[in-house]
């Protein structure tokens, strides 16, 4: 008996050190994603009567492979997966990707009680979920707070009950749609439209796509790239000139950095006009600062504004073609009406209720637009705070629905 005993002593003892040997193993190839997933928390539920999906916070360990990334890039939606899939979720759970379309607005200004820099942006598209993704990767690299829409990688109902869903969700941090840095560095992403009309009279978007000897990015590969590593808009730019641009989801868009310093630009990828504009592989970067003048906007303005409409000088030939062009001139109004107020100066709320005006529902009261068109979030960027305020669904009166991140240390 005290023979049998020991050996079932000794095979318990050896079940429960392979069990162990096992559980360090996953632990140590899998400890950063682990320590990810943990942290995964449900915000605000989803409201299908009013169109709102459920919002996520996430914080994010170690430095999730984006060193490596740059070296290589990725041209296309698939070849990112392709790098998500073998460095993050292992080559054990695949990852599905699926590029919203998206409308959007922005704008810079200045809070008038303490010169504070801002950073106003709308997500505009249909009914989805968020995260909102906290980073601080280290070795050089800036930590910052973005969010992604969960749609963009097959998680847009918010349904995060499995693991393999929770899996799935790290590669939030490689599809950020607007964000801040600890630099004071923002930016947002906006599609753009642009194409030529095909036979039939229908304009057929084209991404943009360029072919050198650069390392290719993805649009929210580079602008994950802008959060990681630039501490100024110059810096930014210098960063995206060295790359490949390839737009995602077989559209197209335009973006706007700014800093804490008041430098903002808009990034423009550009070739010809709208007439001839339907090859991705021929654009080129164009950047307007908001010292600059063009359209609407006039060189003693300090302070940028963008919808989904190029501000590339003679692109359109007629205001017709601007899409967004109705809250691109609303939000010009709303800060500086009869050009007294060329810096830009407003108070936070007076900021904050500019998104509120142009937020798709109380936008679609008073215009047309389709009856699935809503903002899933707003956020206002205070550049020298390093703090922001994201408001989800346009619920600005519902504290339960706001929420405040800094990156100040």
């Amino acid at each position: 008996m005290k023979r049998y005993k020991k050996i079932i002593l000794g095979v318990t003892v050896s079940v429960v050190s392979l069990a162990a040997i096992a559980c360090g193993t996953i632990y140590g190839v899998w400890h950063d994603e682990i320590n990810t997933i943990c942290s995964v928390k449900l915000l605000s539920d989803s409201d299908k009567e009013n169109q709102e999906g459920k919002v996520y916070e996430m914080t994010v360990s170690g430095g999730f492979y984006f060193d490596e990334f740059l070296k290589t890039g990725a041209k296309n939606d698939s070849d990112l997966i392709n790098y998500i899939v073998n460095h993050i979720t292992k080559g054990v759970i695949p990852v599905k990707m699926t590029p919203p379309t998206i409308g959007c607005s922005a704008f810079t200004a200045v809070q008038e009680d303490n010169g504070h820099h801002l950073f106003g942006r709308n997500y505009d598209m249909s009914e989805t979920s968020a995260v909102i993704v906290k980073t601080n990767p280290g070795n050089g690299r800036h930590a910052s707070v973005s969010t992604a829409d969960l749609r963009y990688i097959g998680l847009g109902d918010g349904n995060m009950s499995s693991l393999i869903k929770k899996v799935t969700s790290l590669a939030a941090c490689y599809t950020p749609l607007d964000g801040i840095n600890d630099a004071g560095v923002s930016c947002g992403i906006f599609m753009s439209y642009q194409g030529v009309k095909d036979d039939t009279g229908k304009k057929k978007v084209v991404a943009t796509d360029q072919n050198t000897e650069k390392v290719d990015l993805t649009s929210t590969t580079m602008l994950r790239m802008v959060l990681d590593y630039a501490s100024s808009v110059d810096e930014a730019v210098k960063l995206v000139e060295q790359y490949d641009l390839h737009d995602s989801a077989s559209t197209s868009f335009h973006y706007m950095i700014a800093d804490k310093s008041g430098a903002s630009a808009i990034l423009e990828w550009v070739n010809g006009t709208s007439n001839t504009d339907n090859d991705g592989s021929k654009r080129t970067l164009k950047v307007y600062r908001n010292t600059d003048s063009y359209g609407e906007k006039s060189s003693e303005e300090k302070f940028q504004w963008v919808t989904n409409f190029l501000v590339t000088p003679d692109y359109y030939a007629l205001d017709s073609e601007k899409a967004g062009f109705d809250r691109y001139q609303a939000i010009h109004k709303a800060i500086n009406a009869d050009g007294s107020n060329n810096e830009g100066k407003m108070s936070y709320q007076g900021a904050l209720d500019v998104l509120k005006m142009v937020g798709r529902r109380n936008w679609g009261k008073n215009h047309e637009q389709s009856k699935t068109s809503v903002t899933p979030w707003s956020a206002l960027y205070d550049l020298d705070s390093l703090s922001v305020t994201w408001v989800g669904n346009e619920n600005f009166d519902d504290e339960k629905k706001i929420f405040h991140y800094s990156l100040k240390k």
